[in-house]
């Protein structure tokens, strides 16, 4: 798998990598890219296998092989060890990666992302959307997901970042949605791991968020020893953009502390 990526910062600073979403792209990371490679990181975005610019045929991806294609693009640029990070979906490819990897790993970073299982229902949604953007595309999907990706407040005053989630979800292909959603809908359960788990670890969530609640992130935040869990006032599921001056800030105070630096 070839994957599309944006290394940005000195070769020599402490890299991060860091995980996309769904239906989103790299250039979801953008801010926070260019915050920590101005602080002297090297910080690797990613496309995903069957997002943006990184092509798949796959008809179904398991977050497995999201987290193995991670580790072979690691290794590619040689970097032996990093502070790793996702959100939502990127958060379980993460902890994935983690239950496998943990070795590698520095630093987690784990935003607006849920541990547990789907409910069958849940399971079954999953699969039927992949059908639907399969045979629709992704624009009458991506316009219902909108509302409920970012909050009511950041749809009143941040047109810039209402224009860029629609953007993303419009344009992701919908072959490789598709195929995650299938993978994702079969994924393990990884809250038992989460006990494992021996590296710094930031937890933050947006505090309207609808499909992950605070709830969910108190839970990893429980499970995680030393854990620290940061709340986004009035940011939705997406706080890295909706509010990007105060995750931002969390997250560089939380390397900081953990001794990941530059």
């Amino acid at each position: 798998m070839n994957l599309a990526y944006d290394d940005l910062g000195p070769r020599g600073g402490s890299a991060v990598l860091l995980v996309h979403g769904h239906p989103f792209d790299r250039s979801m990371w953008r801010p926070q890219a260019e915050r920590l490679a101005a602080d002297g990181f090297r910080v690797v975005t990613p496309d995903l296998r069957g997002y943006g610019e990184s092509k798949s045929e796959d008809t179904k991806t398991g977050l497995d092989v999201f987290a193995s294609d991670l580790i072979q693009l690691a290794d590619h640029l040689e970097l032996a060890s990093f502070v790793l990070g996702g959100l939502s979906m990127g958060g379980q490819i993460v902890m994935q990666l983690a239950k496998d990897h943990l070795k590698r790993v520095k630093a987690l970073l784990l935003a607006d992302t849920f541990p547990g299982l789907d409910t069958p229902a849940a399971k079954q949604a999953r699969i039927d959307t992949a059908a639907r953007i399969t045979e629709e595309g992704m624009a009458r999907y991506a316009d219902e997901l909108l509302p409920k990706m970012i909050s009511k407040q950041t749809r009143e005053t941040r047109p810039d970042v209402e224009a860029h989630v629609r953007r993303m979800m419009r344009d992701a292909p919908e072959e490789g949605a598709a195929a995650a959603l299938r993978g994702r809908a079969e994924r393990p359960d990884y809250t038992p791991t989460l006990k494992h788990i021996d590296v710094p670890t930031l937890v933050v969530v947006g505090s309207e968020d609808e499909f992950t609640p605070v709830a969910d992130a108190q839970l990893i935040h429980r499970e995680v020893a030393g854990s620290t869990l940061v709340v986004i006032e009035g940011a939705g599921h997406l706080p890295n953009l909706e509010c990007e001056t105060e995750f931002d800030e969390a997250l560089s105070t939380f390397l900081k502390n953990s001794g990941a630096t530059p």
